[in-house]
């Protein structure tokens, strides 16, 4: 895992060792990039998932991949925070291509200034905008901002073809400048399920206004009837009110035996937890990718989610049920077919397992992301130039 830096160039040049077409460099040349991110790359969300294991691959490729952690605040930065940010950035050397993490880089449109310099990159997760829960003023704004530091970007990742479609669409980057790198996926084992007559249901993310548990919350609620166990996984310090409304809404319902929130928990308990399942569901008012549900899908799980954003283009056909997002009913009806009927369960399950076989690896990921870096600078610099213009 990378360590986020406080300056520019303190993380060392490391060997590739895997190989691949368009990723790896010959040994008399190096590769090297600035990723640029808000705080802490350790922060359990998917987001700054996908930025560790993009960093960890390129690196396992031979590229040198120099954390830049531009500072807290995003997407709401402090004056003081701006001015940290921007003078960070003012200190990659000129033409050293620069990844701009999209929850900053739409939040500080100054920073394309910066373009007639080094190019930029902009790493779009979700669009500042479309965060469920916002304010229609605080919306416009977020669009307005993103829409003018996406026009300075060189080159615009987003990881799934529903978001290349708003960034076009919505924030007029042409779509000559897009790249679409969905996010890899690791070899795992079939989920085993339980033994005990109950059905389990796991549902993994922050625990914040986009994930829709209130929604989950209210239709399991309808389910008391139905012998099943949900467990909920996800970090609850990121807004504390959703948290504390969650903890309301199991209590007024009467669930707290039935329904277990964990909170961030490592990857190995996450594992575990999916291993356990029978039944993946994530009600999310929207998604630009939802990396949970490939993870998912990996372990052979059935899913039970939402037809929000790019949920439809991730989760396969026959791989499980999609409802509209905000609708309890619908969401109570697929869950309890699914608890209800174990053929069904398995029938879903097998199909998850062969579409797992379909499915990107990070190694994949990053060869996309590597060509987009390419297709905007020349990264690649002789192992003696490249020592020369070390700070």
């Amino acid at each position: 895992m990378a360590t986020p830096v406080g300056a520019y160039g303190d993380l060392p040049f490391r060997k590739g060792v895997s190989r691949g077409p368009g990723l790896v460099r010959d040994a008399g040349v190096e590769a090297r990039v600035v990723f640029a991110v808000p705080g802490d790359l350790a922060t359990p969300t998917g987001g700054y998932r996908y930025d560790r294991r993009i960093i960890q691959e390129l690196r396992r490729a031979g590229w040198q991949v120099d954390v830049l952690d531009i500072g807290d605040g995003f997407p709401y930065p402090s004056s003081a925070q701006r001015a940290t940010a921007l003078e960070r950035l003012s200190g990659v050397p000129g033409g050293y291509p620069v990844v701009i993490d999209g929850l900053a880089f739409g939040a500080l449109p100054e920073a394309g200034a910066l373009r007639s310099r080094t190019p930029l990159i902009a790493l779009v997760h979700l669009p500042l905008a479309l965060e469920p829960g916002l304010a229609s003023a605080q919306a416009e704004a977020f669009r307005r901002s993103e829409r003018a530091a996406l026009a300075a970007a060189a080159r615009v990742v987003v990881t799934s073809e529903a978001s290349a479609r708003i960034v076009a669409a919505d924030y007029g980057v042409q779509s000559r400048r897009i790249t679409v790198v969905r996010p890899g996926n690791d070899p795992v084992p079939r989920a085993l399920g339980s033994n005990d007559g109950l059905v389990r249901l796991l549902s993994v993310g922050t625990v914040a206004p986009g994930k829709g548990y209130d929604v989950l919350i209210a239709a399991v609620a309808t389910l008391a009837d139905m012998p099943w166990r949900l467990t909920i996984a996800g970090d609850r310090t990121r807004n504390p009110g959703v948290a504390a409304r969650l903890d309301a809404d199991i209590a007024a319902h009467g669930l707290a035996d039935r329904v277990a929130v964990l909170g961030a928990v490592p990857p190995e308990r996450i594992l575990d937890l999916y291993l356990a399942s029978d039944v993946f569901v994530l009600a999310s008012r929207f998604e630009s990718y939802g990396m949970v549900l490939t993870e998912a899908i990996a372990h052979g799980l059935p899913v039970v989610s939402t037809m929000a954003g790019a949920i439809p283009d991730t989760v396969p056909a026959g791989t499980g049920l999609l409802v509209p997002p905000d609708d309890v009913a619908a969401l109570a009806h697929a869950l309890r077919r699914l608890i209800s009927d174990r053929a069904e369960r398995q029938r879903l399950a097998a199909n998850a397992c062969a579409a797992a076989a379909q499915l990107p690896t990070w190694h994949d990921s990053a060869r996309l992301l590597a060509g987009a870096i390419e297709t905007v600078g020349k990264p690649l610099f002789s192992r003696e130039t490249a020592a020369g213009r070390r700070m």
